[in-house]
């Protein structure tokens, strides 16, 4: 049963509300017909990254949904819960996408959610990351996001991934605890992970992929759809689309009020590291990068470092759909 909301929740909501109707584009066209589902499930995740997805709720509602579910989820990995069928759509990161495509899951991407998220933390041995031949990288498992960040980094600069990182996993201690405890040399963190790190001032940041070349010139996260559901609700799966990224514009607006839902709708307790993160990550710029050039960055790379078997074609033709995401840069006027 879905909690009654704080009044505070509530004001932050209906002030989320109210500023929707100030994000450039128009309400949902009767033209495109009526939603041929009024249920939407997304994932209830550790990542804060995905604020987005959080904050469009209000937005999702408006466009017609009356049963808006968040599935709770452990990881930050929606791709196989979408294909399993748990969840309709998700945000996810390029190269797990390219990862889940590569292994014949289920799941089509549909545009942008944002540009550069993760950050790379290395100790006093670690300057930058040719330093991290021969080292000790903490992950949360084998073909996690962060293992594939971290692999596509490594390869773009020749390092072999496979044979010269020492990857640590761990099932009861995460990667970040590993290296503030000083066991492993470096790690990929997610928001909040870096903000909490930079306030402790705990390592040092050797790549930062919102503002470091060639990672902050990709869209590092998209939104993931389930390959059945896109395919048999399209008016609904634009709409949900729209929602989103209407949400994305909001989180870039009112930082303050997106970091606030993320604390009232239960995804995150830390409002601080919240509007940090809200502050910090370009929610605005899915309108400058094509959706496709990144897809096809990752998986070039991926492929080539021997991770993936599947060509960078093959991947697109298979698990993306931008006529959605086409229309509605049309619809918002990017």
């Amino acid at each position: 049963m879905r909690k009654t909301q704080t009044r505070r929740g509530l004001l932050t909501t209906l002030s989320l509300a109210g500023a929707a109707a100030l994000v450039r584009g128009p309400p949902t066209l009767a033209a495109e017909g009526v939603l041929e589902t009024t249920t939407v499930r997304l994932p209830k995740a550790p990542g804060i990254c995905y604020a987005p997805q959080y904050v469009a709720e209000a937005l999702l509602r408006a466009e017609g949904f009356t049963d808006v579910r968040y599935v709770p989820q452990k990881g930050n990995n929606a791709a196989e819960g979408i294909a399993r069928g748990d969840i309709d759509f998700g945000s996810n990161f390029a190269p797990v996408l390219v990862d889940g495509l590569d292994r014949g899951i289920p799941i089509t991407a549909l545009g942008p959610v944002h540009v550069g998220c993760f950050e790379v933390f290395g100790n006093e041995g670690i300057r930058s990351i040719g330093d991290l031949k021969g080292k000790n990288v903490g992950i949360a498992a084998l073909r996690s996001a962060q293992h594939l960040f971290l692999s596509v980094i490594a390869a773009n600069i020749g390092i072999d991934p496979r044979k010269e990182i020492n990857w640590v996993t761990s099932e009861d201690v995460k990667p970040m605890q590993l290296f503030a405890d000083s066991k492993i040399d470096a790690f990929l963190g997610l928001p909040p992970e870096p903000q909490i790190l930079r306030s402790r001032h705990i390592g040092h940041v050797i790549l930062n992929s919102a503002i470091d070349r060639p990672w902050s010139h990709y869209v590092c996260c998209l939104l993931i759809g389930n390959r059945d559901y896109v395919q048999k609700y399209p008016v609904a799966t634009k709409s949900v689309l729209r929602a989103v990224l209407k949400a994305a514009d909001l989180c870039a607006g009112n930082p303050a009020g997106a970091a606030q839902r993320l604390v009232d709708g239960g995804f995150t307790e830390q409002y601080d590291y919240a509007l940090q993160t809200m502050g910090e990550l370009p929610y605005d710029k899915w309108r400058d990068y094509e959706p496709e050039d990144s897809v096809r960055f990752y998986a070039l790379r991926l492929h080539d470092a021997g991770m993936s078997k599947s060509t960078p074609n093959q991947i697109i033709a298979d698990g993306t759909d931008w006529r959605f995401l086409n229309e509605l840069k049309r619809e918002l006027k990017a």
